[in-house]
């Protein structure tokens, strides 16, 4: 039963921790001093609006995993599961994604290889179980022989990271010693990074690492007692900054796999335990609004708005509180009537996809209540089982802008639709504050009234709760304030992971070159393309000398335009050259729907921010093709 979900008693809510009641006034600054009041007060609120209507629902079990499991899971999640059980001999792939990794990323991998090696050795999964050691030494030749010596991995020190046993192999040697460390020799003494730049060019476990090295225990401690948070902001980038959403499918999957090896690694480094939680699967409803996974939410919305990323009845109840003003005072934090916002949850539910839901009898505290609620109802949390407990953990580490980096890392982890929903969600919280001085709802006020909504979730949490449930409010609190405040750096991808994908594609290029059956295909594809494009050839390539790259449209024009780079040329100048031509279909098209793309050569497809250096960029992707499209199409 979910009535179960909260254990604490409803004293609690007018105390402080050491017992001190306080009283709640009006003024903003009695709500400025992160009193948790509004915390407590929306915790009963919650109580109240759940009423009776949903006291049937199940409560998600949360699966305590066995020995090595998680760990097992683990290394499945990043896509290295060839390197251990039955598979393992087939490991060249994952020896490739190993050898663009940093020795932080190493260890973590290998830390959590050796666990389930050993927990497989203790179950006899296997008769021949590799040793962990083996794994990241080398292998002599194709058939997977490993090389002598019993020296422990060279991944867990800077020192022997470029030494190698005997006898290997050169190429073998540039396959498994190169840590990826290319990414941590960046230039830093010619751009230093202050207090606040976030360092998007070098791993976070790697500067984690660097920072405990270079003043152990002087970290100073990030928690949530002051109100100021930093002034955070990322330096200027000359290749341009990645977005989610710029990149292809296929290297969004790569970031997803180095996203989860890197926050682990900072979590090893600064010795906090990251565990992604299993639910137990449960019967959840296929149809209706609230109480839906957002996957079936979404399908049904897609087949009335094909494209849509976000379920509907979500942005029509931001529209809806938006429409009245958000001067409102106290908006989010003033409740709606219990009974109204339950029968009108039963009424949408019943009208809403039919379009016979009159929107004019919904109050506005209603539709912020039925907001919340939607958030609460969903069968697991948006920000999804797996990593409820990390975003929550996030309070406990050292400094405030680690905090930021593994937050940044766990909203690259988080699926499509929950992601999207969350930017949504942020983008509207951060609306309500930009009212702050009419709804006297301030980014931390806003904070400890969204909190319970998005960590305190049915079948989760309620040790913690009954365990330090004021530390529990006041850290979850914490990491809303600093995904409202800082959502526009959350939703960056780092460049050390975006290069570390560069490397594995050019990688696998290499190796696919090898591969003597790619040879024969890339012979014939070669013949047909020459037979195919040899009228082209003198009219195009030939006629693109050295520093101009050629840019095509071929959604848009059938013309393609040779450009040449200069030290300051940008995308965006591209874009505007490209848009001042009168051809194809270029004078039905705005500024900002239309993108330079780089694609091909290191890279699946990257979308460029207009802020992008180009001649920068070309000279890290000599190979791409340039090119000019919409983002739909």
């Amino acid at each position: 039963r979910r009535s179960g979900q909260y254990t604490m008693n409803h004293d609690h809510s007018k105390k402080t921790p050491d017992g001190a009641s306080f009283d709640r006034s009006g003024s903003q600054d009695s709500l400025d001093e992160l009193s948790m009041d509004d915390y407590w007060k929306e915790i009963e609120n919650i109580h109240e609006t759940r009423g009776n209507n949903h006291e049937e629902r199940v409560a998600l079990v949360v699966k305590e995993p066995d020995e090595g499991e998680l760990e097992e899971e683990w290394l499945k999640e990043a896509g290295l599961s060839n390197l251990f059980g039955e598979s393992s001999g087939d490991s060249l792939e994952s020896m490739l994604f190993l050898s663009t990794l940093t020795r932080t990323q190493k260890a973590a991998v290998e830390k959590r290889v050796e666990t389930v090696t050993q927990t497989m050795r203790k179950k006899n999964k296997q008769h021949q179980i590799p040793d962990v050691r083996d794994i990241f030494r080398l292998q002599n030749d194709s058939k997977g022989k490993v090389c002598d010596g019993s020296e422990p991995s060279t991944v867990r020190t800077s020192e022997n990271k470029n030494e190698t046993q005997d006898g290997t192999k050169g190429n073998a040697k540039q396959l498994f010693f190169s840590l990826g460390t290319d990414e941590q020799k960046s230039p830093l003494e010619d751009m230093p990074f202050s207090d606040t730049d976030i360092n998007l060019e070098i791993s976070f476990a790697e500067q984690a690492a660097n920072l405990k090295d270079s003043s152990v225990g002087k970290m100073c401690k990030g928690g949530g007692g002051d109100t100021l948070l930093p002034n955070f902001r990322l330096p200027k980038d000359k290749t341009g900054t990645t977005k989610i959403g710029d990149l292809a499918p296929q290297d969004m999957k790569k970031v997803y796999s180095l996203a989860l090896i890197e926050l682990t690694a900072l979590y090893d480094i600064l010795g906090t335990e990251f565990k992604q939680q299993k639910a137990v699967k449960i019967k959840t409803k296929d149809s209706g609004l609230f109480g839906v996974p957002l996957s079936v939410l979404l399908e049904q919305d897609q087949k009335k708005v094909p494209g849509t990323k976000i379920p509907l009845i979500f942005q029509k109840l931001i529209a809806q509180i938006e429409e009245a003003t958000l001067e409102t005072e106290g908006l989010l934090r003033i409740p709606g009537v219990a009974t109204r916002v339950k029968s009108l949850c039963q009424e949408l539910e019943a009208k809403f996809y039919e379009g016979t839901f009159n929107w004019e009898n919904v109050k506005q505290h209603d539709a912020a209540s039925l907001l919340k609620l939607f958030i609460r109802e969903l069968p697991q949390p948006l920000l999804t089982v797996e990593y409820l407990k990390a975003f929550q953990d996030v309070q406990n580490l050292p400094t405030k802008k680690q905090q930021l980096q593994a937050l940044n890392l766990l909203v690259l982890l988080l699926p499509e639709a929950n992601r999207d929903t969350l930017k949504v969600l942020l983008e509207f919280l951060q609306r309500v504050i930009d009212h702050r001085d009419k709804n006297k709802m301030t980014l931390k006020n806003v904070a400890m009234v969204m909190a319970p909504n998005l960590f305190t979730f049915h079948g989760f949490g309620s040790k913690t709760i009954e365990q330090s449930e004021f530390v529990m409010a006041a850290g979850t609190a914490n990491v809303m304030r600093f995904m409202i405040q800082y959502q526009k750096l959350l939703w960056t991808i780092p460049k050390f992971i975006v290069n570390q994908v560069r490397k594995q594609n050019t990688e696998s290029q290499k190796k696919e070159k090898k591969d003597k059956a790619m040879k024969k295909l890339l012979k014939k594809m070669a013949y047909d393309r020459e037979k195919h494009e040899k009228q082209e050839k003198t009219a195009n390539d030939a006629d693109v000398p050295q520093g101009v790259i050629r840019v095509q449209a071929p959604h848009l024009s059938k013309v393609s335009m040779a450009i040449q780079l200069t030290e300051e040329l940008k995308a965006g100048d591209i874009v505007a050259r490209f848009l001042s031509q009168k051809s194809g279909n270029v004078q039905t098209l705005k500024k900002e729907e239309v993108f330079l793309y780089e694609i091909g050569g290191n890279i699946g497809e990257r979308c460029l921010d207009d802020n992008t250096y180009m001649k920068d960029l070309y000279q890290l992707n000599p190979n791409a093709e340039w090119v000019i499209k919409s983002k739909q199409s």
